[in-house]
């Protein structure tokens, strides 16, 4: 790109009155006057936050950024943006996605840069800073934070998926307060996300499936020397994708979302991925549905052998070889010629790839498990789809027929779930109502419910679980997730009974209740509406324009974008 078009200049070049407040003031900082002079302005969007742990270590991250912009001939210029932590924010990270998109929507729009480097990691970081960029459609690289090292615990090794074996432990009486205080000290033992293929790691492997980070960025641990040298390169590499007017609509093609899937179901990511990825899709402008999730996902088996489809974590993933290796693995599955940040093709990126333990990363004629990825369900219980995390849930349970315990909303569940007269048997199937975008609101991760406790003590472990509301990638279950449409707007999950017949056949991807459309019908006419929105405030605004989950629960204002140019000058 011409100096003359970056479109920095139409703040730094001016002349008069506007380009003197325009740069006088951006020197109080100590800004030398050749940096306005013809540099590619560049933005560090950071996400840093002592309330976002895993993002905590964001500011040196972001020096690293800086340097590597420096080298190149770059200005970079680093802005905060709302940052949403998982583990703190109520009611739930997912309420604010949205609202964080457009934070940095706006703050790339309204001030002068030509490119950007988005710093993220904690689960809700990386999607909403992908969706406010696509909006703007400017060159930009994503640099994810790392994963945390492996958690110890008297000798074994665990992470933030062993929190719910733990937590059903002490619930049944076998481990103690204490013990759990251990647990506690030994699980999160360094700066970064969950250490595990939860949804902050599948994010990481998301954005790099996408082409938008330099190879090998999803699994360097954050406090290996190596995420700072990727951050620094990224640093450099923006700048050339600025004179290079290497945008994300190049790079987010219809191709690109395609290769996400397929590698989101080798590694036995997250649900979460499938509201992340609609939601990017309908930003940057591509045609992806649900049932593309099934049809691309059909011949693809699971590769990675992490928490919580399987045993090991995210440390040993990097040792492993990273998601190259398994990129390679892929090589026939994916869209090789697509192009990626780096101006080169995914499969020039993964062609010297190796995995150095196939007890982490599988060969693709060995893998881990036949069965992956994220079956979409179809049927009167959800016309529109519902989820369901094959990798983690039980195979016994595939095809089940069971009578509902229904809890009409997450209070009635935590009221009720421990009282040992709950008609509930190992057959029987947990139903939470009112969990969904705008029920809860905000779709919270409480679709692996806990369950009873008597069953427990029976010695079960698992049961079919239905839901309009999330799970977290860190957790497993036979959870059928996201039902759309949700309880709250008048989906059929609304008028479902204690001891109404519900039959799952994960095979034919359906799950129905087992009453008539005409009796359904007639208990929909009488169901009670709801009136749960709340009357001021961002949540209002979510409840009463976000979309149902089967379109990625965007706000519907938000499809698509307004572009870089901005249409009113302010002086």
């Amino acid at each position: 790109m011409e100096v003359n078009n970056l479109r920095s200049r139409n703040w730094f070049a001016r002349e008069g009155k506007d380009g003197i407040i325009y740069r006088a003031w951006m020197k109080n900082q100590g800004i030398p006057a050749h940096h306005f002079e013809g540099k590619p302005v560049i933005g560090i969007c950071n996400t840093w936050s002592e309330l976002t742990p895993c993002n905590a270590h964001f500011r040196e991250l972001a020096q690293k950024v800086k340097n590597g912009i420096y080298e190149a001939g770059g200005f970079p210029v680093e802005f905060p943006v709302m940052s949403t932590g998982e583990t703190l924010i109520k009611p739930t990270a997912m309420l604010y996605r949205n609202l964080v998109s457009m934070d940095v929507e706006e703050s790339i729009r309204a001030n002068p840069l030509d490119g950007v480097v988005l710093l993220c990691g904690c689960d809700k970081t990386t999607p909403s800073l992908v969706m406010g960029a696509c909006s703007v459609d400017i060159p930009t690289i994503v640099v994810s934070g790392g994963p945390m090292l492996t958690g110890k615990y008297k000798g074994t090794n665990i992470s933030t998926s062993d929190l719910w074996r733990f937590s059903e432990a002490q619930r049944m009486g076998e481990i103690t307060q204490k013990d759990m205080q251990e647990v506690e000290a030994g699980m999160c033992r360094s700066a970064g996300h969950c250490g595990v293929m939860g949804t902050a790691s599948t994010m990481a492997c998301m954005v790099e499936a996408l082409g938008l980070t330099l190879p090998g960025n999803a699994a360097i641990p954050a406090v290996d020397s190596n995420r700072r040298v990727l951050a620094h390169h990224s640093g450099m590499r923006i700048v050339e994708m600025v004179k290079e007017n290497l945008t994300l609509k190049k790079i987010l093609t219809r191709e690109a979302f395609e290769n996400a899937i397929i590698v989101n179901t080798a590694i036995g990511g997250s649900t979460n991925f499938v509201l992340h990825l609609l939601a990017i899709a309908g930003r940057i402008g591509v045609d992806l549905t649900l049932d593309d999730m099934n049809n691309l996902a059909k011949d693809i088996p699971l590769l990675l052998n992490l928490q919580p489809s399987g045993e090991y974590f995210m440390e040993d993933f990097y040792y492993a070889g990273g998601l190259p290796a398994v990129l390679k693995e892929l090589d026939k599955h994916l869209r090789g010629q697509v192009i990626t940040v780096n101006g080169h093709t995914m499969k020039e990126n993964f062609s010297s790839a190796k995995s150095y333990n196939d007890r982490v990363i599988s060969p693709l004629d060995q893998p881990v498990n036949t069965v992956s990825g994220v079956a979409v369900l179809k049927g009167n219980l959800c016309p529109d789809g519902a989820v369901l995390k094959l990798s983690a849930a039980s195979p016994e349970l595939m095809k089940h027929k069971g009578q509902a315990i229904v809890f009409e909303d997450i209070d009635d569940y935590k009221n009720r779930i421990n009282d040992p007269e709950l008609p509930a048997t190992a057959d029987s199937v947990l139903v939470l109502k009112q969990v969904g975008p705008v029920g809860y609101p905000g779709m919270p991760e409480v679709g692996n419910l806990g369950l009873p406790p008597k069953l427990l003590l029976e010695g079960v472990r698992d049961m079919v679980r239905i839901s309009d509301g999330r799970m977290s990638g860190t957790g497993f279950g036979t959870c059928i997730l996201h039902v759309s449409p949700e309880s709250a707007v008048g989906g059929p999950l609304a008028i479902v009974q204690d001891g109404d017949w519900i039959e799952l056949d994960v095979s034919a991807r359906s799950l129905n209740l087992l009453i008539s459309q005409e009796e359904i019908n007639e208990r929909l006419a009488k169901a009670p509406q709801f009136n749960g929105i709340v009357d001021r405030g961002y949540v209002r605004l979510h409840q009463t324009h976000v979309e149902q989950a089967h379109l990625g629960a965007d706000l519907d204002f938000l499809k698509g974008g307004s572009g870089s140019k901005v249409t009113r000058d302010s002086h």
